[in-house]
């Protein structure tokens, strides 16, 4: 049972990043659409800004499940979120 609470907790997280970047993209892109926005946000070195600040549904979520006494699937988003990080960190670098 834990550990399909971690698993949901990821899922979760990981919907909620994305979710999170989509939003940010619209709100602050300077393209015509999402995939051209997040095209310009690589060019100019802000990608890794946008999913920091699209990562805040998660910080959301993980509270949601804390308060909610849900500590495996806040594990899950706190796991997801490291995810997203270092993937976030080798589109930087690379």
């Amino acid at each position: 049972m834990k550990n399909k609470d971690i698993i949901i907790g990821i899922i979760v997280g990981l919907i909620a990043s994305s979710i999170g970047l989509l939003l940010v993209l619209l709100f602050f892109g300077k393209g015509n659409s999402v995939s051209h926005s997040l095209h310009v946000a690589i060019n100019n070195n802000v990608f890794a800004k946008l999913v920091s600040m699209g990562a805040l549904l998660n910080l959301a979520a993980f509270f949601l499940f804390i308060k909610t006494k849900k500590d495996a699937k806040a594990k899950g988003v706190l796991i997801a979120t490291v995810v997203v990080a270092i993937i976030t960190i080798i589109v930087k670098f690379v």
